[in-house]
C-alpha cells in the first residue's frame, strides 16, 4: 500500500548524505525533452506563463532501483524529495512552489491545465517539472503507477482545487513564486534554467 504523500519521509532526508556510498549519487543527465504551453486560466486553475517541462528517459537501464535514483537525482540538483504516490484523481494544482513528478514504476494518462486540458502518457523514466498554478490529475493508470515527488527547498506544497470563485487571489500567488535556482535534472544548466528564465524575461 503506498504511504500517504504528507506523510511519507524519504531517507534521504533522515539520513545524512555522505553515510551514502559515492556510487549511489545519481548525476545529472541529457536526456530526450518536451515542452508544452500551457498559460490560459481553465475555470479556477491559473496555469502559468512557465511552460511544462518533461523529461523522457531519464532513468539509465542498468539501474536497479528506480525510487532511489530518481530521489539521489532530485536532491543533488537541489530540489528535496518529499513522497512516493501517485497523481490526485481530481484537477489541483500548487499556488506556492513548481513541482518535479519522477515516474519511477508503471504508467499513466494525466490530464494538464484543468478540464479542458491536454492528456498525456507518462511511462517509467519520464519527469514531469510542472510550474505553479498548473492544473493536472489523473485519468487512468496501471496497478503500479508510482511517482517520487520534490519541491524546491523549504517548500511545503499548499492544495489548491478547481475553485472559480478564487482565481483571482491564486493567480496572483502563482505570479510571485520565483524561480527554482537549479532544475530538478539538468542542475544548473540547460532544461529550464534556458526556458523558464527566457520566458520569464520580458521581450524589449
Amino acid at each position: 500500500m503506498p504511504l500517504d504523500r504528507r506523510r511519507f519521509c524519504t531517507l534521504l532526508g533522515c539520513w545524512p548524505l555522505l553515510a551514502l556510498p559515492r556510487w549511489s549519487f545519481a548525476e545529472p543527465r541529457e536526456v530526450a525533452m518536451q515542452i508544452l504551453s500551457i498559460n490560459k486560466p481553465d475555470g479556477g486553475v491559473p496555469n502559468n506563463s512557465l511552460p511544462v517541462v518533461i523529461y523522457h528517459h531519464v532513468i539509465p537501464p542498468d539501474v536497479v532501483d528506480n525510487a532511489d535514483y530518481l530521489e539521489h537525482l532530485f536532491t543533488s540538483n537541489g530540489w528535496p524529495p518529499q513522497w512516493r504516490y501517485g497523481v490526485y484523481s481530481f484537477t489541483h494544482f500548487h499556488s506556492n512552489t513548481h513541482e518535479a513528478l519522477g515516474v519511477f514504476a508503471g504508467s499513466a494518462k494525466l490530464q494538464l491545465g484543468g478540464e479542458k486540458g491536454v492528456v498525456i502518457d507518462v511511462q517509467v523514466g519520464d519527469v514531469l517539472l510542472i510550474p505553479a498554478g498548473v492544473g493536472h490529475k489523473q485519468i487512468s493508470a496501471d496497478d503500479s503507477f508510482m511517482l517520487v515527488g520534490a519541491y524546491p527547498p523549504n517548500i511545503s506544497a499548499d492544495l489548491c482545487h478547481d475553485e472559480p470563485a478564487k482565481l483571482t487571489a491564486r493567480s496572483k500567488a502563482v505570479a510571485n513564486v520565483p524561480l527554482p535556482a537549479s532544475d530538478p535534472v539538468t542542475g544548473h544548466s540547460e532544461g529550464s534554467m534556458l526556458l523558464w528564465h527566457s520566458a520569464a524575461t520580458p521581450s524589449k
